[in-house]
C-alpha cells in the first residue's frame, strides 16, 4: 500500500511539472487556422400582437460560439485554431455592408442566420470572394430550389422538411383528414404551401381550408375558433402561422376534439430542449451552463454549421473553401449532431440531412423520419426535396 501511496504521489509530482512546463513554453500557432463570421439580422420585435416572444437576443449567435469553442477543443489536437466575427445588424441596418466588412477581412466562412433576401445576398457576395456560406436561419425551399446557390449550404431545415416530418407521423397514425387554417402572413401561406405539398406527398387530404382574419393577439380566440372549425369532419388541424399570431390559442378550442399541429401543439423542428437522448443532454447542459438559458434551433443550426465546418476542414486538410466544400458533399463525410442519424449534405441542394424533432410543451413525441418510410438511398432523403424531384441547376462539384 505504500508502495503505490509513493508511485501515485511521484505521478503526481511528475504530472505537475509537466503542466508547469507547458504552461511555460511559448504557444506554438496551429498550422490551419480558421476564422469564422456569424452574421446575422436583428429579429423585429412585433410587440404583444405575437404571440410568441422576440427571439432570445442575440438569436443562433450563442450556437456559433459554443461550436468555436466545440471546434477549439477538438482543433487543438489537430493542429487547428478558431475564432468567431461576430455581425449582428439591426432591423433596417445594411445586411450587405455587413457582410461585405467580413469579407474584406479575408474572412471565408461565414454562418448567416437572416431571411432569405438577405441570405441570398450574403450567398452572392460570398461566390465573388470564393467564401461559402451556411445558412442556419432562412427556412424557405425556394433557396434549395430555384435560389439555390452551389456555395450556399444549410444547416437550417427546410420547410419541406418540417412539414413532411410533422406528415410522416400523422400518416403513422391514421390520421388522414386534416382541416388547414393559416395566417395572414406572406410566411404563413409559405408554411401552408408546403404543408400542402407534404399532405399530396403522403396520400393525406385536406378536407377545409381557413383563413385566420383576426389581427389581434387571440383575446376573441374563444368565441372564432370553435366558429372557424364546423363544417369538416377532420382527423387533426393543422395550424400555418409562423408570426405566432394566433395558433398557441387552438389546442383543446377546435369544435371537434381533434389533436393541433403544425406551428402549434405538435411542433417540427430542428432542436428542442427536451431532446436528451443519443448525447444530447450534455450539449444541453453545457449550452444552460454557459449561456443561461436553453439551447434552441436557431443556436442548434449555427452550432452545427460551426462543426460542419470544422469537420469539413479536418476532412480537406485545408482552409481553401473549394477543397472544404467538396468534401462537406463526399460520400464518406458524416457529422454526429445528438439526434440519432449522422448528419450529411446532400450533393443537389447542399441542404444538411438531419432527423426532425416533434414535439410538445412538454417533452417529445417522435423523432423524423418515423419508422417504416424507406428511401433507396437514406431514410433522411424522405423529408424534405429528394434528387429526383430538385429543380436546383448547378450539378454537384466534382470529386
Amino acid at each position: 500500500m505504500m508502495f503505490r501511496s509513493r508511485r501515485l504521489s511521484l505521478a503526481v509530482s511528475t504530472l505537475a511539472l509537466a503542466l508547469t512546463a507547458s504552461a511555460a513554453a511559448p504557444v506554438r500557432a496551429a498550422s490551419l487556422e480558421v476564422v469564422i463570421a456569424h452574421v446575422e439580422r436583428e429579429a423585429e420585435d412585433r410587440g404583444f400582437e405575437a404571440e410568441t416572444p422576440p427571439l432570445p437576443p442575440p438569436g443562433g449567435l450563442d450556437g456559433s460560439r459554443l461550436g468555436v469553442a466545440d471546434a477549439n477543443a477538438s482543433g487543438a489536437f489537430r493542429d487547428q485554431a478558431y475564432r468567431l466575427e461576430e455581425k449582428v445588424v439591426s432591423v433596417d441596418g445594411d445586411f450587405a455592408a455587413a457582410v461585405k466588412a467580413v469579407l474584406d477581412q479575408g474572412i471565408r466562412y461565414l454562418v448567416v442566420r437572416a431571411g432569405p433576401q438577405d441570405t441570398l445576398v450574403a450567398a452572392d457576395l460570398a461566390a465573388a470572394k470564393g467564401a461559402l456560406v451556411f445558412n442556419a436561419g432562412a427556412t424557405d425551399t425556394r433557396l434549395r430550389e430555384a435560389d439555390c446557390r452551389l456555395d450556399l449550404f444549410h444547416t437550417a431545415p427546410s420547410r419541406a422538411m418540417l412539414a413532411d416530418g410533422l406528415m410522416e407521423y400523422l400518416t403513422k397514425r391514421r390520421w388522414s383528414r386534416l382541416l388547414l387554417v393559416k395566417g395572414t402572413l406572406p410566411e404563413d401561406d409559405l408554411l401552408a404551401e408546403a404543408y400542402r405539398r407534404s399532405i399530396a406527398k403522403f396520400g393525406l387530404k385536406i378536407v377545409g381550408e381557413r383563413t385566420w382574419e383576426d389581427p389581434t393577439d387571440g383575446r376573441t380566440a374563444a368565441q372564432t375558433i370553435p366558429v372557424l372549425t364546423q363544417g369538416a369532419d377532420y382527423d387533426a388541424v393543422v395550424i400555418a402561422d409562423e408570426g405566432g399570431d394566433f395558433g398557441r390559442a387552438f389546442p383543446y378550442a377546435t369544435w371537434l376534439p381533434r389533436p393541433v399541429v403544425g406551428s402549434h401543439g405538435l411542433i417540427a423542428s430542428a432542436w428542442n430542449d427536451r431532446l436528451r437522448g443519443w448525447g444530447a443532454a450534455q450539449i444541453q447542459d453545457r449550452f444552460v451552463r454557459g449561456y443561461h438559458r436553453p439551447m434552441e434551433a436557431a443556436d442548434y443550426a449555427a452550432w452545427i454549421a460551426v462543426r460542419a465546418i470544422a469537420e469539413g476542414v479536418t476532412r480537406a486538410k485545408s482552409v481553401d473553401p473549394a477543397a472544404v466544400a467538396r468534401a462537406l458533399v463526399a460520400p464518406d463525410y458524416a457529422l454526429g449532431g445528438f439526434k440519432g442519424a449522422k448528419a450529411t449534405f446532400r450533393r443537389w441542394d447542399r441542404q444538411m440531412r438531419q432527423p426532425i424533432a416533434l414535439t410538445h410543451g412538454e417533452g417529445v413525441t417522435a423523432m423524423a423520419p418515423i419508422e417504416g418510410f424507406d428511401h433507396r438511398v437514406t431514410e433522411l432523403d424522405t423529408l424534405g426535396i429528394d434528387e429526383p424531384e430538385t429543380t436546383c441547376p448547378y450539378p454537384s462539384p466534382k470529386q
